[in-house]
């Protein structure tokens, strides 16, 4: 009995340790304006593309070629089996320069304690799969894995994940591409306060 005591005590103090965090990210984003978050995830987008055509150049050409693309900055927290993590972004329509700022939810298990940054930059082939994603929002319940070519730009994608039909994303952390999208269990939609 009193062993489960000294176990409920420390997981409870992390459990309302990740609650206070949850509920200060928020806080801390409400203090700016519309426009100056707008400007920010702009900002932030840049420099996601930036790194992804230093890490892989040829990047560059798939996603100014493609119907639109977007790019989104999470910040990932784990509690021992309690994880998520929020995160913004923006979706680009190549054709009209129509930016579409999205926001993007992710709830994680497994066990382990820590944070994860990643940013991921969403390629979208056709403009039903844009359209879609904006649109509709997308929620992905399964993890997409390994990499695949796209048509005739295999050199290009071959570091890109296809998560959907229409749909690859390139992931960047703090060493570089991955190999896998951290997709799983992750819901995008529009930001109603930035749109």
């Amino acid at each position: 009995m009193k062993g489960s005591r000294n176990v409920i005590r420390p997981l409870t103090l992390m459990l309302g340790l990740f609650a206070t965090a949850s509920w200060l990210v928020p806080s801390a984003a409400v203090a700016k304006s519309a426009a100056e978050e707008r400007k920010e995830i702009q900002q932030v987008s840049a420099e996601t593309l930036k790194r992804l055509y230093k890490l892989h150049p040829s990047a560059r050409g798939t996603v100014e070629s493609a119907a639109g693309y977007g790019t989104f900055s999470n910040f990932g927290l784990k509690i021992f089996v309690m994880g998520g993590g929020k995160g913004k972004g923006v979706i680009v329509n190549n054709a009209s320069g129509e930016k579409t700022y999205m926001k993007m939810v992710q709830v994680g298990g497994g066990v382990g304690i820590g944070g994860k940054k990643f940013r991921l930059v969403f390629v979208f082939q056709t403009t039903r799969a844009l359209n879609e994603f904006i649109n509709k929002g997308w929620e992905f319940g399964g993890a997409a894995e390994g990499s695949a070519m796209w048509a005739d730009q295999g050199a290009a994608l071959e570091t890109a994940v296809s998560v959907m039909p229409g749909v690859w994303v390139y992931q960047i952390t703090e060493t570089g591409l991955a190999a896998d999208a951290m997709v799983k269990g992750t819901k995008y939609y529009k930001d109603s306060a930035l749109n």
